[in-house]
């Protein structure tokens, strides 16, 4: 019920704003016609703002799955390459920590392990906001950074790879009952950067679910308790995704196949050299404004993922 209520308020919202562009309209011809050409400029503006708005409603009137208009926990993972690698994955959370800044999400680092030399193994984020999940499943899969290395002393071009999975949030006893006899919960010292006290204490957690072998753990937080309520919320979207993985109808929209983070398996590329490029393959959408993706500008990558998974459902 309450999804439906959420739709019908988007269909709502979605139908004034159309209807206040029809008017803008009419009196920006009026104002044109009238030789008032500053007063008919500042209303097309407006109608931009406007349709580009009525254009992301759109989009979200797309979001009729169970979870699509909630929160997102979203993983990187760094790919074959090391050090190469290992970087690219920091680019990339750097890329969502920026996009949800963008648009006013709310996004916190759940868990990192850094590299030894440079960049994260792996980082999880959660983020918090309308229908986050429903736009950042777009991301889900492997992703291809070609550039001149930094690492490199001949400065030669390099290609890494990193995977990106993203994950519903599941609501603590709602969406996803875990038996506390079903977890092996271990606590051991936290590495990495951190305060005194977060590494010469046990505060760091890991948690193993044996039923599915899932293993989860934490670090992040300056206490053992905190540690180990980010690491159950993380179990518990794991436990939720694979939940869903099993509703065959559900598991291509969701999230995808399992891939591995190597060559030939790429959702996008991001070339950095010897042009600049960013190509999403599934949709064939693409921008020469690298950087600017890099900064966290993906509206454009996303909604052509959403209007095309659109597409294959008519």
């Amino acid at each position: 019920m309450r999804q439906l209520s959420e739709l019908g308020a988007v269909v709502r919202k979605w139908r004034e704003l159309e209807r206040r562009v029809s008017e803008l309209a009419e009196l920006a011809d009026l104002s044109l016609r009238e030789g008032d050409r500053s007063l008919g400029e500042e209303i097309r503006s407006e109608i931009e703002k406007l349709t580009s708005h009525l254009d992301e409603l759109e989009l979200e009137l797309l979001f009729t799955g169970e979870y699509e208009r909630g929160n997102a926990i979203l993983a990187v993972h760094a790919g074959a390459g090391g050090t190469e690698s290992q970087d690219w994955a920091e680019m990339l959370l750097r890329m969502y920590l920026r996009w949800a800044e963008r648009r006013g999400y709310r996004a916190q680092v759940l868990e990192v392990s850094y590299g030894e030399e440079a960049g994260v193994k792996s980082a999880v984020l959660e983020v918090k906001g309308d229908c986050a999940y429903g736009y950042l499943k777009s991301e889900h899969g492997v992703h291809r950074l070609v550039r001149l290395s930094p690492f490199d002393a001949d400065h030669a071009r390099h290609t890494s790879f990193a995977l990106v999975e993203v994950l519903p949030e599941a609501k603590e006893g709602v969406d996803v009952a875990i038996d506390p006899d079903d977890l092996k919960i271990e606590t051991f010292r936290a590495s990495g950067p951190g305060g005194q006290n977060v590494q010469k204490t046990s505060t760091a957690v890991r948690i193993t679910h044996l039923p599915t072998g899932i293993v989860v753990t934490c670090q992040n937080e300056r206490s053992q308790l905190q540690n180990k309520e980010t690491a159950l919320r993380i179990l518990r979207a794991r436990l939720l995704e694979l939940e869903l993985a099993k509703r065959e109808e559900e598991r291509a929209r969701l999230k995808g196949e399992r891939v591995a983070a190597a060559w030939g398996n790429q959702i996008r590329s991001y070339v950095l050299h010897p042009y600049k490029m960013v190509k999403d393959h599934r949709t064939g959408y693409e921008t020469a404004d690298a950087a600017a993706v890099l900064d966290g500008d993906l509206d454009g990558l996303v909604r052509a993922y959403l209007r095309s998974t659109l597409t294959e459902v008519k």
